[in-house]
């Protein structure tokens, strides 16, 4: 039996949060690693006490048709990246690296994942140095924060992902 490397390790942890997702369209799982410690898990899910999607039968921004990566008012979910770094302390958090994995409802993996604005906005404000975003089961993109704060989306206007 063959080893599994590190990386896909934890790409493989945050593909087993993604099943508690309760979102219609995509399901994420995050898991922020430092010092190859688990130091939280997170994925998609509406505010504690709120109706999840997967409740309700339906997608606000599915029943509007808004793209992927716009209007994410409208969502009555919390991302994954998001929710991991809520269940962190900061201080734990500082140069450690996140693991995201995105799973399409077909069980395919999502195309060129990558984080939102406003979950970026985040993993930078969260000290996080690198984000590990899975391609394919063996594949994976990493990408080192300080490129989303030297390369400012929101000064270009850019939208979606």
């Amino acid at each position: 039996m063959e080893r599994r490397d590190k990386r896909n390790y934890y790409l493989d942890l945050a593909e087993m949060v993604s099943k508690r997702s309760t979102c219609l369209r995509r399901s994420y799982g995050a898991v922020i690693v430092k010092n190859d410690e688990v130091i939280s898990t997170g994925y998609v899910g509406a505010p504690r006490g709120r109706k999840n999607c997967s409740d309700m039968g339906y997608c606000v921004r599915q029943q509007l048709g808004i793209p992927r990566g716009e209007r994410y008012e409208l969502c009555r979910s919390v991302h994954a990246e998001a929710n991991a770094i809520i269940s962190a302390s900061r201080d734990k958090m500082i140069d450690s690296t996140l693991y995201l994995t995105g799973v399409e409802p077909d069980g395919s993996y999502v195309s060129h994942s990558c984080c939102c604005s406003m979950c970026k906005r985040m993993v930078i404000n969260a000290g996080i140095k690198e984000v590990v975003i899975r391609d394919d089961h063996d594949n994976y993109r990493i990408i080192p924060v300080t490129e989303w704060i030297e390369e400012d989306e929101s000064l270009s206007g850019q939208r979606g992902y």
